[in-house]
This record gives structure tokens, sequence and C-alpha cells, in this order.
């Protein structure tokens, strides 16, 4: 965040795809029917029918046989056991709801490459006519309609960071590619962003029908597994938000493309085009302008004060509260204090620890190989924006307690305040990068979302979907979802 510039979301790369070759087709999961029937509360499209898995186990089901697929090269351990059993299940999924959605008939993926990319060079095998040797990447090739994976380091990481479910998540989104290319829903001009949106959503419809308890290899809580799915979709993102290779949407639109899938379904998915994603970034920044990168606010006292002038100017309030920036308000009466930022209602005040603030800004492990982690100053300003929320709230006779109402009101609000932050005459004024910062901290620990006792929902998407909802759709939107 910095004064007078823009903010843009960090491009988020598609699930691993493989060059022009493996990139130039699309899919898509899903089913309406689904979606109509995990219902439970028309209001809440996060609601699921059945035995809804807020907690529990999340990955392959104990005690269920494999699946009948095999793959060239595999070496039947436990990674391509996991990879073929995923797909198994997309392809009874899709053999199923393909003639709901498309004309023509389902032709499934029949051929499998499985590689290893730490074996010497005299190992390798060829996939999309390229070697494998130190590939390490999962990939649909559209030349040859094969699906590929690497199953000695690629998969591994993705299991160990995020869990068995992100796998399934990345070979979802490849088999939307497949889908994309048989339906022949995009033109030989249609933009890769397009067709990776599009995969995004599709493999968000999937894994609503594995949430649902209908995938017979697996299982998928709403809370951790879900979680660890969405981490992994931020983790393999175009980290360079000018660089020329970059087609596949920033951390915040990646996980919007997915929440499409999951709470609209299949037809939401073949409606994503250039209009349609042009339309979804409205005028939030998505590249860096002149002096961007050099003039980034520090998150200190004087960063806070014109934050706070700002906020008073987006959201005036008769009395406006008071920010301590010795420490959070301990001494709140009713309401435990929230590290590091807290709003203490009976006194109107905000109370900061910036040092700790500070911290948000530069987090550990944000150069880790695929890192959900996104180093920078907004997620910081974001959590002190969201206590500035609740004072707005406090003003509007709101409750202020209860992650499930309050919490996320309060992250919808601050979605609302960041459009507003966007805008050119704005200062400060958003970056190239902030969003992806906003979703990474949602993501990990919402405290942005955090009710007035600095509790928070355990789902991560819930968190984010609050976010996106105030972004996206404005305070009208928060009022009526969140009350």
């Amino acid at each position: 965040m910095i004064r007078h510039s823009r903010l843009r979301f960090a491009a988020l790369a598609g699930l691993l795809v493989l060059g022009l070759a493996a990139a130039g087709c699309g899919g898509e999961p899903g089913s309406p029917t689904v979606q109509k029937a995990a219902a439970t509360d028309p209001g809440n499209p996060w609601a699921l029918a059945g035995a809804t898995q807020g907690s529990g186990p999340s990955g392959p089901r104990a005690g269920v046989p494999d699946g009948p697929l095999r793959a060239e090269n595999g070496d039947g351990g436990e990674m391509d056991r996991l990879a073929l059993n995923a797909l198994a299940d997309l392809q009874d999924y899709w053999g199923v709801e393909y003639s709901k959605f498309f004309k023509g008939t389902f032709q499934p993926v029949d051929r499998f490459i499985s590689w290893d990319a730490r074996a010497p060079q005299d190992q390798a095998v060829s996939f999309c006519k390229s070697s494998t040797y130190r590939m390490v990447n999962a990939a649909y090739c559209k030349l040859d309609k094969t699906i590929g994976w690497d199953r000695g380091k690629l998969l591994p990481l993705v299991t160990d960071k995020y869990g068995p479910m992100a796998v399934v998540m990345v070979l979802a989104h490849e088999y939307g590619h497949s889908l994309q290319s048989q339906a022949r829903l995009n033109g030989f001009f249609t933009p890769e962003l397009v067709l990776e949106q599009q995969a995004d959503c599709f493999a968000g419809v999937f894994l609503r029908h594995a949430a649902e308890g209908n995938s017979a290899h697996f299982t998928l809580d709403t809370t951790k597994g879900l979680n660890g799915v969405l981490g992994a979709t931020v983790a393999v993102r175009d980290h360079d938000p000018e660089g020329k290779n970059n087609s596949h949407g920033s951390a915040f639109e990646r996980v919007t493309a997915v929440q499409l899938g999951w709470q609209e379904g299949t037809e939401s998915c073949k409606t994503i085009d250039r209009k349609e994603i042009k339309q979804r970034r409205g005028g939030l920044p998505d590249s860096f302008e002149e002096g961007d990168k050099e003039n980034q606010l520090p998150v200190d006292q004087p960063s806070l004060d014109t934050v706070a002038q700002a906020l008073g100017r987006i959201y005036p309030v008769p009395q406006p509260p008071r920010y301590d920036y010795s420490g959070v308000a301990a001494a709140c009466p009713k309401n435990a204090a929230a590290e590091p930022v807290s709003y203490c209602p009976a006194k109107n005040t905000i109370g900061t620890d910036v040092p700790r603030l500070s911290g948000r800004a530069n987090v550990s492990g944000a150069d880790e190989p695929l890192s959900a982690m996104v180093a920078g100053n907004y997620d910081a300003f974001l959590v002190f924006i969201s206590r500035y929320a609740l004072a707005v709230e406090k003003d509007r006779n709101m409750p202020l307690s209860g992650p499930e109402t309050a919490g996320l009101r309060t992250a919808c609000l601050s979605g609302v305040i960041t459009t507003k932050l966007s805008d050119p005459n704005s200062d400060p004024r958003l970056t190239s990068g902030d969003l992806d910062s906003a979703v990474s901290g949602l993501l990990s620990d919402g405290l942005a979302a955090a009710d007035v006792d600095g509790k928070v929902v355990p789902s991560g998407y819930e968190r984010l979907e609050a976010f996106r909802t105030g972004v996206l759709d404005g305070e009208g939107a928060c009022l009526s979802s969140y009350k």
C-alpha cells in the first residue's frame, strides 16, 4: 500500500500447467443439480446438505479399493494411487454430468503418465513431447490427450504442505482442461487466463461434490481440508505482477473462480470469458504503476495515522475512535483484547501493538517453495482497517460479537474499504500485490475476520468469501449477508 498508487492482485499460476500444449485446453467440473440439492439455506450457498463436515476426516477414504486406472511409468506407490483414484472419481463424476451441460458424448482421459523429477536423465520419459527430466509439474496435454504428474517431488510437496485433497484439486483442474477441449468451449484466440479461470471454477464444483460425501475415494471437510486446498491454490500463483508469462490470475481471482464453481455450479464456469473477468476485476488494479515498488508504506505509526485519516473519509462516524499505539486495549471492560490490534467499544478505542502488526508485512516462509504466505504490508493494514470497521458497526448499533455474524461482516466491510482505497484519488492508494497479501492473511489466521473478542470462524473459505463479497458487491451485500 503506497501513496498515490494502485494495488494489484499478484497473479496465481494456474494449477501447474505445462507450456502452450498443456495450457491450450480447458475444462469444467460441477453440477447445478448438486448445487441445488446442497443448499440447506437459500441465503447461504456455503451450507451443505447431508453430513456437513466442518471438521473430521479429509483425504482418502479408509478401506476403499483403488480404482481401475493405471499410469504409464508408474511405481504403484502412494502418490500414484492418490492421483489415479482422484482421476477415477473425476471420470465417474463427469461420465454422469457431462451430457447435462455439453453436447456430444463424454470422452474420458484414458492415458496417464507418471514420472519422478528426481530420477537421472536416462530414466526420464516423454510427456507432451518434452522430457520429464527435472520436470516438477502436473498437466493436461492437449496434443495427445494425456494427464501427467511428477510423483517424486511435486505431489509429495503439495501433500505435505496442504494435504492430499490439494492433489485432488490439482488433478480436478487438469481434468477440467480435458473437458474444455472436448466440449469446445473456447476458440483458438481465447486467452489462457480464461481457460485457467474456468478450470479453477470447475475444480471448485468437483470439490463441492466431494464435500457432499459423493466422491467414492475421498472426503473433504470444510475447514482444515478446504483451507489446505485454497492454500495450494494461492501457492501456485504468478509471483511477478509484470511477468510476461502471467496467465492464471491473482490469488484473489483464482480463489474467486473456485468459489464460483462451489457455489453456483458448472453453468457459472461456462460463463467465464474476457468480459466476465474484466467485470469481476472492476476498477481494481492489476499491474504496478510507476513508483509503486519503491514507495511502499512502512507499517509504523505515521502510516497508520494516514490510513486512519483515509478511513475517516471513507466511513465517517460522529464519534471517531481514539487510536492508542502503545498496545492493544487491555483494559477493555467486557471484550477480550485481540493481538496485534483490538477495538474496545466501551472506550471507542483502537489499540495497536505496532511492532507486532508490522511483523505481518514480512511473514516467515513466504519465500519457501509452494508457500501460501504472501509478504506485503496490506495484510497488516487490513487487520487495522477491520478494527475500524467494528467502530462503524458499533455506530450503527450492530452486534459486535459472534464470528459467524460480526466477524464475517467485519471482513466484508473491510473488503468494501479495500475497494475504496483503490480509487485513483485515494491517499494512501492500493498497489499491486496487496489483495494477494490480504487473501494470504485471511486464509492463514483470519484476524481481519475476527469479531470484537478476536474470535474467527475456522473456515478460511468463509472468511475469504466474506471479504470477496465486500470487494465485489459492496456494503449492501455485507449488511444483508451477515446479520
